[in-house]
C-alpha cells in the first residue's frame, strides 16, 4: 500500500487509474470463451468418434515394418515411406515443445491451472522459462515450415477445404481421388500453424519487454495480451483436433511419424493420387473417375 494512496501521482501513477480495456477483455471475455472452446474441442472429438469411429481401409493391414529411414515416397513391400527421419526428429521438436509451452504457459494465463506450475519449479520459473520456450518453439515452427513448404502448395481442389468438402471429409462420406501427399484441410492447418506461431512470438516479444514498447507504441502492450491469448487458444483447440485426426480417427497416422511408413492401403484410401505416383498403381475405381470428372 501507498503512505499517500490519495495522491498516486506522487509516486509516478496515474492520478485516476482506470482498467484498460485489454485486460477486460482478456479476463472477462478471452478467459471464458477460451475455456469452453478447449473444452469444446475435446467434447467434439470424442463425439465425432463415438458417432462416426476410425476411417481406415476395409482390405486387412500388413504387418507393421520396422522404422525406415528412407527417402519419402519410397516403396518397401507393402509401405510407403510418407516422413523421413529429419521430418520426424523436427515435427517432434516441434510438439514437445508446444506442450512445454503450453504447461508453462496455462498457469500464467489462470489460477484454474496453477497446480500445473509445479512441474516446472513453481510460477516464478514458469514466468521466467515460458518466453525461452516460445523462442524454441518458433524456431523448430520456421525449421518445419521450411522442411514441409514446398508439399503445402495450395491446389485448386483444396480451396474447397474452405466449405463442404472439410464437412463431407469429417463424415466420412466421399474422398478426393485427387488428393495428394496432403489434403487441402492439412494444408491450410500447417500454414496456420506458421502464422500463429509468427503472431506468439511477435506479441511475446511486446510482452517480454513492454517498456522498450510503451513509449513509441502507446497502447501496443495491451492489444498484444489480447492477441496472445487468442492465438493461443486458437492454437490449442486446433491441436486438440489435429491430435485426434492424427490417432483415433485416422488409425495408421500416427504409426508415419513414428516408423516414418504408411501401408499402401492407407495410402490409397487417404491420398490417393499420392499412393498412385509413389506406388505406381494408376488404376482408378469406375467412382473414382466420375467423382474426378465433375
Amino acid at each position: 500500500m501507498l503512505a499517500h494512496g490519495d495522491h498516486p501521482e506522487w509516486y509516478g501513477l496515474p492520478a485516476n487509474p482506470t482498467i484498460p480495456v485489454s485486460v477486460w477483455v482478456t479476463k472477462k471475455l478471452l478467459k471464458p470463451v477460451g475455456l469452453v472452446a478447449l473444452g469444446g474441442a475435446v467434447v467434439a472429438t470424442l463425439g465425432h468418434f463415438l458417432r462416426y469411429g476410425p476411417k481406415e481401409p476395409e482390405a486387412p493391414q500388413p504387418e507393421v515394418t520396422p522404422t525406415v529411414n528412407g527417402p519419402e515416397g519410397a516403396v518397401i513391400g507393402d509401405h510407403i515411406v510418407r516422413h523421413r527421419l529429419s521430418t520426424r526428429v523436427v515435427h517432434w521438436s516441434t510438439a514437445i515443445l508446444f506442450f512445454a509451452l503450453l504447461l508453462s504457459g496455462m498457469p500464467i494465463w489462470s489460477p484454474i491451472f496453477g497446480w500445473m506450475a509445479h512441474a516446472f519449479g513453481g510460477l516464478a520459473v514458469c514466468r521466467w522459462l515460458h518466453p525461452w520456450l516460445g523462442l524454441g518453439f518458433f524456431v523448430a515452427t520456421m525449421a518445419m515450415f521450411f522442411l514441409w513448404v514446398k508439399d503445402m502448395r495450395m491446389e485448386k481442389q483444396d480451396w474447397g477445404w474452405l466449405g463442404p468438402k472439410a464437412l463431407a471429409y469429417m463424415r466420412h462420406t466421399s474422398e478426393d481421388p485427387n488428393v495428394g501427399k496432403y489434403n487441402g484441410g492439412q494444408k491450410i492447418f500447417f500454414y496456420m500453424v506458421a502464422l500463429l506461431g509468427l503472431l506468439l512470438l511477435l506479441t511475446g516479444v511486446v510482452m517480454w519487454w513492454p517498456a522498450w514498447f510503451a513509449v513509441p507504441l502507446a497502447g501496443l502492450s495491451g492489444l498484444s495480451w489480447v492477441l496472445h491469448d487468442a492465438g493461443f487458444l486458437l492454437f490449442a483447440a486446433a491441436i486438440v483436433v489435429h491430435i485426434y485426426l492424427g490417432t483415433a480417427a485416422l488409425p495408421g497416422t500416427f504409426r508415419s511419424m513414428t516408423r516414418g511408413t504408411v501401408s499402401k492401403t492407407w495410402a490409397k484410401l487417404h491420398h490417393p493420387r499420392w499412393y498412385r505416383e509413389t506406388a505406381g498403381d494408376s488404376s482408378r475405381e469406375p467412382a473414382a473417375t466420375d467423382a474426378a470428372k465433375k
